[in-house]
């Protein structure tokens, strides 16, 4: 049988750590749906990046990686109902058999919905996360080793550190 594994994070922004992962379901799955959580935010210290963007930086990986007819990316706002969340996710995403995820609260609840879930091995988790690589944007450090050259093309083609650092300025001054 073949199985669609699902992948879900926030992408603020893709990471090396992101597309290790996303590598790592395609190894296992015959497709994948990426899901694009808290898509409703932007513009935010934690969430700078539109859904539209971050959508952009995941086609730029799955071109990478050579799998446009393996992937499906889907844009999921948060509900704020964990009860209802993966009736939420399901009413919007292709059917998959598989969830893969590191996070806590994804894995009680598809576990609690009979889904089978698998953690993916880390990779240098302490470095490869969305906070950090914001964190180093917003202080002027080395950002670009963390992502792919593409992806911190893209970001310096949409001006993102620019929009972080603003965004980081007006919370100082609040």
């Amino acid at each position: 049988m073949e199985v669609r594994g699902f992948y879900i994070g926030r992408f603020q922004p893709v990471h090396n750590g992101h597309v290790y992962c996303i590598r790592y379901v395609l190894e296992r799955c015959h497709e994948v749906v990426i899901g694009i959580g808290s898509a409703q935010y932007s513009h935010t210290l934690d969430n700078p990046f539109t859904a539209g963007e971050r959508m952009e930086m995941l086609y730029h990986v799955v071109r990478d990686l050579k799998a446009f007819d393996k992937v499906f990316i889907v844009p999921i706002p948060d509900l704020h109902v964990h009860s209802l969340w993966v009736a939420h996710v399901l009413s919007l995403t292709p059917r998959f058999q598989e969830v893969y995820t590191n996070d806590p609260l994804t894995q009680r609840l598809f576990l609690e919905a009979g889904f089978t879930v698998h953690e993916i091995p880390p990779l240098n988790r302490s470095v490869l996360s969305g906070t950090e690589v914001r964190k180093r944007m917003i202080e002027g450090k080395d950002w670009r080793s963390l992502v792919p050259p593409y992806i911190a093309n893209y970001i310096d083609h949409i001006r993102g550190v620019e929009r972080l650092r603003d965004i980081a300025r007006r919370m100082c001054f609040k």
